[in-house]
């Protein structure tokens, strides 16, 4: 029994040093906001891979890592002003290098935890009101409805990725520099930033419709 306890203390202290990229730790991140705090996963671990083990399950998205999201939201395929087919571009590694030398950047220029700025990024680019359609007697309304707050991460992940992705299009600039600008304008909730933008135009035009 005593073994055991041991065992279980060794492994709590093991999970607590984990730090992400052996770098940030995730222990002292907050979700500000109280309807993400459910749906933005700060799981401690030193890569974000877990190998698509979530992907046949239904809201376990919620539990992947946050960082993890932002990599395979970055790996959809699309061009400028193309519509984003779905489909990915399976270099994952190659990605991940990417957002782990972006963080690096966002630490040196902000001295902050670049978890923390993509975290307040999230929060700030998550639309609260979207529009549907809804057919009644023949005709077509656009009402505003609330949006989930799995969907809200979602929107708000494909915000800041589609916001990259555009702007290196045909860019010289590296695509760790667009990614450390945007997530460091998006998380001082700067309404320059595409992400931003995105969530105000629509949550400006949610509100037209209520």
């Amino acid at each position: 029994m005593e073994r055991r306890r041991n065992q279980g203390d060794r492994n709590m202290a093991q999970t607590k040093n984990l730090l992400l990229f052996r770098k940030w730790d995730l222990s002292d991140i907050e979700v500000k906001d109280p309807g993400l705090k459910t749906a933005i996963s700060l799981k401690k671990q030193i890569l974000p891979y877990t190998f698509g083990r979530s992907a046949l399950k239904r809201f376990n998205k919620a539990d992947v890592n946050i960082v993890e999201r932002l990599i395979n939201k970055t790996m959809h395929f699309g061009k400028k002003y193309a519509k984003n087919t779905g489909r990915m571009t399976g270099k994952k590694t190659k990605v991940l290098n990417t957002v782990r030398t972006a963080f690096t950047i966002i630490e040196l220029k902000t001295g902050k935890n670049p978890v923390e700025v993509l975290v307040r990024a999230v929060e700030n680019s998550a639309p609260n009101e979207d529009t549907t359609r809804i057919v009644y007697g023949g005709t077509v309304y656009h009402v505003s409805v609330d949006v989930a707050p799995i969907r809200r991460v979602d929107l708000a992940l494909r915000f800041i990725a589609d916001a990259i992705k555009e702007s290196t299009f045909s860019n010289p600039k590296p695509i760790e520099e667009h990614m450390a600008e945007h997530l460091i304008l998006a998380a001082e909730n700067d309404p320059n930033a595409p992400s931003v933008k995105k969530k105000n135009e629509l949550e400006r035009i949610a509100q037209a419709s209520r």
